[in-house]
């Protein structure tokens, strides 16, 4: 049903096998009105979306029997894959509907939808604990009464997951409802806190349901519909997404770029390659009638969310999530308030990224020096990693890398001599810490660049202390000898100094010139 093709971060590239077709994962599916829609939907579909959310609460009240004859497809005109809301979002605004739990899910079956969603007792990010604990129970009841009466095994169906941001609620209800056959499960309540910016929330929210459920099957994240909630969601693993914020914000003349939204009026240029932006200028797009000029940023808003899904999926694809989700983190304080708190959640995300990429890592600011592959390789050196050698040599890195081909160590590898079957040589490399030269050939250890200097960073520089104090103590060496030549690698000496004993060597102003000299101090030193 599920087919991961691709990862990274927990972000992946999926087919999901529907009765309408393959859909492609991570997907958007741009919400549409059962009955009046503004924008077609047979165009939405010619824009490159393969799949649409509907609400089949609204189609039921507006042309029940007329949907049920038609089946929902032939009622929207849209051929591709069709995921139906139950009303959920009717019960979050209005506080209930006047429908059964079962007979919305028969009624979902009858109309032939592709995806079918529980009619479950939303939270909103704003209720107070004892409502959320009630629409929590209310909503496990709701999802096994559904898988009571369902009855049709091409129908997809998707599990809701409350709480809001009470997150241990969220992980009790992932956990109740990954118990259950679900085939897709559905993070609720999140609008409020993506409208809010509170991205860091979203984060908490996400990584609370995505920690509990099975991981072979799909996430959905309700309401996703922003250029720049978009990669967050996808890096944390949501696979779909739904949302009628295209419309909405056309309405409002907010039309978005690929930072965010902004008004229309307040434009010069239309600064995208769409069609609707390619004829028209902000003032030609103001002139017109309200009506049109809604139906064409509408367009152009969905260009863009496509846009920011395609360039998600390609990052995964080329091992540049992280790169990716950095730049646009960028965008907005709120998002680089999120990304900066990734390092919490190190390991659930290094589950996805592959031991070996074809692309070099980049560290360009402090979020960076906590990413999974340093996470990864630095965890390994503690325990998975033996040194045999009496002493140890901590030498600063090189630009050249692998670090066995540098001429400092084929100076001191020469100098040292017979003696060097007792040294074993390793690179301070920030932020990735002690490299040993015998593995430092191995993916990331040479595969990086960086565009600060470490003096410029002290945050990570205690972690790469510590990590040094146990392998030392685990490896029982007699003997730590390091190199120093700057801020950086003398700070990491002086903290090594207070917890083992460390002898330093003072490099001289151009290391590479000078390696000979250097190993020709090492070896005096015995």
């Amino acid at each position: 049903m599920f087919e991961v093709k691709a990862t990274d971060l927990a972000g992946r590239i999926g087919r999901l096998k529907t009765k309408s077709g393959i859909l492609e994962t991570p997907a958007l599916l741009p919400v549409v009105h059962p009955t009046r829609q503004e924008v077609p939907p047979e165009h939405i579909r010619k824009l490159g979306f393969d799949a649409v959310m509907t609400n089949a609460y609204l189609a039921l009240k507006n042309r029940g029997e007329n949907v049920r004859k038609k089946g929902i497809h032939r009622t929207i005109e849209f051929d591709g894959v069709v995921m139906t809301d139950s009303g959920g979002y009717q019960v979050l605004e209005y506080g209930d509907v006047n429908v059964s739990v079962e007979s919305m899910a028969l009624f979902q079956e009858e109309i032939g939808s592709d995806i079918a969603v529980v009619l479950d007792k939303p939270t909103g990010s704003k209720a107070s604990r004892r409502y959320a604990e009630q629409t929590v129970s209310e909503t496990l009841k709701a999802a096994e009464k559904t898988l009571e009466v369902k009855s049709r095994s091409s129908v997809l169906w998707t599990g809701p997951i409350q709480g809001g941001a009470h997150l241990d609620l969220v992980e009790k209800s992932a956990e109740e409802t990954g118990k259950m056959n679900f085939d897709i499960y559905a993070l609720g309540s999140p609008t409020e806190v993506m409208e809010s910016y509170n991205f860091r929330l979203l984060t908490a929210m996400v990584m609370a349901a995505k920690r509990n459920i099975p991981i072979e099957k799909p996430l959905h994240l309700f309401g996703a519909g922003h250029p720049l909630t978009i990669p967050l969601a996808v890096a944390l693993g949501c696979d779909l997404f739904d949302s009628a914020s295209y419309m909405l914000y056309a309405r409002e003349d907010r039309y978005l770029t690929d930072s965010g939204t902004v008004r229309l009026k307040e434009l010069t240029y239309l600064n995208c390659v769409c069609p609707v932006c390619t004829s028209h200028s902000p003032q030609d797009l103001m002139k017109q009638e309200k009506s049109e000029r809604s139906i064409n940023i509408a367009i152009h808003n969905l260009h863009i969310l496509l846009k920011a899904v395609k360039e998600s999926k390609e990052a995964i694809r080329a091992g540049r999530l992280w790169e990716h989700l950095g730049a646009k983190a960028r965008c907005h304080p709120r998002l680089w308030e999120a990304f900066n708190g990734l390092e919490e959640y190190s390991d659930f995300l290094e589950d996805g990224v592959p031991l070996f990429k074809s692309k070099a890592v980049f560290f360009m600011s402090s979020p960076d020096y906590v990413r999974p592959e340093v996470m990864r390789y630095r965890t390994r050196l503690i325990h998975d990693v033996e040194l045999k050698k009496p002493t140890l040599l901590l030498l600063p890195e090189t630009e050249v890398r692998p670090f066995y081909k540098s001429q400092l160590y084929s100076a001191i590898s020469k100098t040292l001599d017979e003696k060097l079957k007792d040294v074993q040589i390793c690179f301070l490399a920030h932020p990735l810490g002690a490299i040993p030269v015998e593995l430092s050939d191995i993916y990331p250890l040479a595969q990086y660049e960086s565009a600060v200097k470490p003096d410029a960073y002290t945050g990570s520089r205690q972690a790469v202390v510590d990590d040094i104090e146990r392998m030392v103590k685990r490896n029982r060496f007699s003997e730590v000898v390091m190199l120093v030549d700057g801020a950086y690698s003398r700070g990491v000496a002086s903290e090594l100094g207070k917890m083992i004993s460390i002898r330093m060597v003072e490099a001289e102003e151009d290391l590479l010139m000078t390696s000979e000299k250097v190993a020709s101090k090492l070896q005096k030193m015995g």
